[in-house]
């Protein structure tokens, strides 16, 4: 299969997705990688040609890759996930009215592009959560114990845009985050960002049948294959406060071959065999070299390839 990973800036050295990207490599499929923030691309002819399988986003909220996705998307190419469903959930706003819609446990949400306009939450809806509604990576997020405490936070709000604000749920500190990959579902522990004083160690552990069900019932909602749920275990029951497109999928067993395996799947490359010699594993000394091409430049029909020009770090194989 061929496939085309974006790949932002910000995930430029990270495991994931450029060890998936090596794995999928060193399985026989080639993979072209393009990072949208560092790149130029006739976008126009490049997913036009429509000469990938699919295309895999891996972005920051915000970031220049869900665009090139969504056209991708827009001319009928495969994408991994559907480009309409991560829009859905990159927009925490957006994301909080589906979900309540729906019947999933999302807290109450509130919504202010000026954060003074805060203030005007009922009192008895404090301690707040606020957090910018294109945030990621725990960026900004704030706990506000009362509204006197706002104006402390308003020079950290400010500039943030559109900000979202819910009660806040009463919890250990621990924060239960929930993958969904290839269609099973694995549960991990991290600390609290509102609670960095609570050191919690970061280990798998075994998924009520309650979180499973409303971690499912997220998947079916927000049309999403592979995704991360944030689930706080609080005295009404477990509530959903974040989703996450291609998250991290930190302490899940075997995750690099699981979400390759993942991504052949959905490109519709279920038929596609996995050499029983490299499955699950890709030694050091094999890893693949990026090959030097140039940059796909105006009026060009492919993306560009991984090289030095693009200093993308991942192979193109043979497929």
């Amino acid at each position: 299969m061929r496939l085309c990973f974006l790949v932002e800036e910000h995930y430029r050295h990270d495991g994931m997705p450029l060890d998936v990207v090596r794995r999928l490599t060193a399985w026989g499929h080639q993979v072209d990688v393009l990072r949208p923030g560092n790149s130029l691309l006739a976008v126009s002819e490049a997913v036009r040609a429509g000469s990938h399988d699919a295309w895999v986003l891996k972005t920051v909220s915000g970031g220049p890759g869900l665009t090139l996705l969504e056209a991708a998307a827009a001319v009928g190419l495969t994408t991994v996930n559907d480009a309409r469903s991560i829009r859905g959930v990159r927009d925490k706003a957006l994301a909080s009215v589906i979900g309540r819609n729906s019947g999933l446990p999302v807290p109450v949400t509130y919504a202010a592009a000026r954060w003074e306009r805060l203030a005007e939450i009922p009192e008895s809806e404090f301690p707040l959560v606020v957090k910018p509604a294109d945030g990621s990576s725990g960026r900004a997020v704030r706990l506000v114990p009362t509204p006197g405490h706002l104006a402390e936070l308003g020079a950290e709000l400010a500039g943030e845009g559109l900000l979202i604000a819910q009660p806040y749920v009463p919890n250990s500190g621990t924060d239960l985050k929930v993958y969904s990959v290839g269609g099973e579902l694995f549960a991990t522990e991290r600390s609290s960002p509102l609670h960095p004083g609570r050191p919690v160690r970061e280990r798998h552990v075994p998924l009520s049948a309650e979180v499973e069900r409303i971690v499912a019932e997220v998947g079916t909602v927000f049309g999403l294959d592979l995704y991360g749920v944030d689930v706080l275990l609080g005295p009404d029951g477990p509530m959903v406060v974040d989703i996450n497109d291609f998250p991290s999928f930190r302490q899940v067993p075997d995750a690099i071959s699981r979400v390759a395996r993942a991504v052949l799947q959905l490109a519709g490359g279920n038929g596609v065999d996995v050499p029983s010699s490299l499955a699950g594993r890709l030694p050091a000394q094999a890893e693949p070299q990026p090959r030097q091409e140039p940059v796909a430049a105006a009026g060009a029909g492919a993306p560009a390839r991984a090289g030095a020009a693009t200093q993308a770090a991942a192979p193109v194989g043979g497929s």
